[in-house]
């Protein structure tokens, strides 16, 4: 008996494994999807996959800690990498090179997708697919239907124009809820701390509106050139004047990225930009919530169904139509990988449609496809708030600046833009004085 048992669990050892880590889903259909994709991986070819899973938070820091120690995982994906950190660590050799998988599967993604992935490796100068995409996501507008209507206005009352959008939601909107509800509301949520994303995010799609471009298709930076500066200046004087004219909560320069959808769904904000539709999708996972009594899903089905709209960002300001950046979101195999072959096999298995498919449906919108298969999905045409952020992917995106020059995902950590939006409201530096520090910053760093 004990000899057949060592046989066993010596046969078990044998087993060839992997190890991934993942980042925690927002929404259990995500993890769901995760997880169902692992069995079949795992029944498929017999490969035991070690799964561990992280809140977004500890992504980064747990993996930076494996690089150190030598030891990483065969796989790893976090929805913050694309930002700050994959560009650098395939600069920095850290990544493997996984155009084989890639390569085969290029025409099956969106333009302005696989793109991201493409980065160079500093050590032999060369680009390469040195990370898979799975996702992507833009910035959105979601408001309050019927906060909207105490104040005297209907959705077709929102101005199109740059200018006269803002000053809507401002001058109009909130003092007239103010004095219809007798409640201190802020007609925008308006992120803007160093600690949040969203504020990076949103202060770059109000440059894009300005035509402003840091970089060149080479990397190279274009900070020197006056018109550049002069928008840079015209866009962060847009961005703080929100706050200046006390129309976003004096909380907001301190907010992290929860803090703008806790805002909105108390009710303190009539309107918030959010780089994701997780605002309406939080209410979509409470209607459907078996753990909720039946008041609670009623309520939520009728914020979701009812009470909240997704949209578009105004034209820009000179007149033409907005064309929104996307973070297209990456997962990566690394270099020092214990079992790299079939950590490959696992990606390509990962992103067959039929397994891509499901698990970014399972985020109810909040992450939008990078395939053109996913996204003729009726998934994204069915539902309002997906609908609206089908559309907005369909007219076209641009890439962010670390896909082409990897040291901004370096200026994104340390926040540059929130710094000089703090630098202007809590420290009352000039617009321009800011501006040119932070024109300093980005040179001394990507320069």
């Amino acid at each position: 008996m004990v000899a057949a048992g060592l046989l066993v669990s010596g046969h078990a050892s044998a087993q060839e494994k992997i190890t991934v880590w993942w980042v925690k889903g927002f929404y259990k259909a995500e993890d769901d999807a995760l997880f169902a994709a692992i069995k079949k991986y795992e029944d498929k070819t017999k490969v035991k996959v070690e799964l561990s899973q992280y809140p977004i938070q500890d992504m980064i820091p747990k993996t930076v800690a494996a690089l150190d120690s030598g030891n990483p995982p065969d796989v790893a994906y976090a929805d913050t990498y694309d930002f700050q950190v994959a560009g650098k660590w395939a600069f920095d050799g850290k990544l493997e090179d996984i155009s084989s998988v890639i390569d085969p599967m290029r025409a099956r993604f969106s333009p302005n997708t696989v793109e991201t992935a493409f980065l160079l490796n500093g050590k032999d100068g060369k680009r390469a697919y040195y990370a898979f995409p799975m996702k992507q996501q833009t910035m959105h507008i979601q408001y309050w239907k019927d906060m909207l209507a105490d104040a005297g206005f209907t959705p077709a009352d929102i101005p199109k124009d740059w200018k006269g959008y803002w000053n809507f939601w401002c001058d109009k909107v909130q003092p007239a809820v103010r004095q219809k509800t007798g409640q201190r509301v802020f007609g925008i949520g308006n992120p803007m701390g160093v600690d949040s994303s969203d504020s990076f995010f949103s202060f770059l799609t109000f440059m894009d509106g300005y035509n402003v471009k840091l970089v060149n298709d080479s990397g190279k930076l274009l900070v020197d050139d006056p018109a550049v500066r002069a928008g840079l200046i015209t866009a962060m004087t847009d961005y703080t004047q929100i706050y200046a004219r006390g129309c976003t909560p004096p909380s907001s320069t301190s907010w992290k990225d929860p803090d703008n959808n806790v805002a909105f769904h108390n009710k303190t904000t009539v309107m918030t930009h959010n780089a994701t539709i997780s605002i309406a999708a939080k209410w979509l996972d409470d209607m459907n919530n078996a753990n909720l009594n039946a008041d609670q899903r009623a309520i939520a089905k009728k914020n979701y169904t009812e009470l909240i709209a997704t949209a578009g960002w105004p034209a820009k300001p000179d007149g033409s139509k907005f064309v929104y950046r996307a973070a297209v979101k990456l997962g990566v195999v690394f270099k020092d990988a214990k079992n790299k072959a079939k950590a490959k096999e696992f990606v390509k298995f990962m992103m067959a449609e039929e397994n891509l498919m499901p698990y970014v449906e399972g985020s109810l919108g909040r992450w939008y496809p990078v395939t053109k298969v996913g996204q003729q999905s009726n998934f994204w045409k069915t539902d309002p708030h997906r609908l609206a952020v089908h559309n907005q992917f369909q007219d076209g995106t641009v890439n962010f600046e670390f896909t082409k020059n990897y040291k901004f995902t370096i200026l994104n950590n340390e926040n540059v833009w929130a710094k000089a939006m703090n630098r202007v409201l809590n420290e009352k530096v000039p617009v321009d004085k800011a501006v040119d520090e932070m024109i300093a910053r980005i040179k001394a760093v990507a320069g």
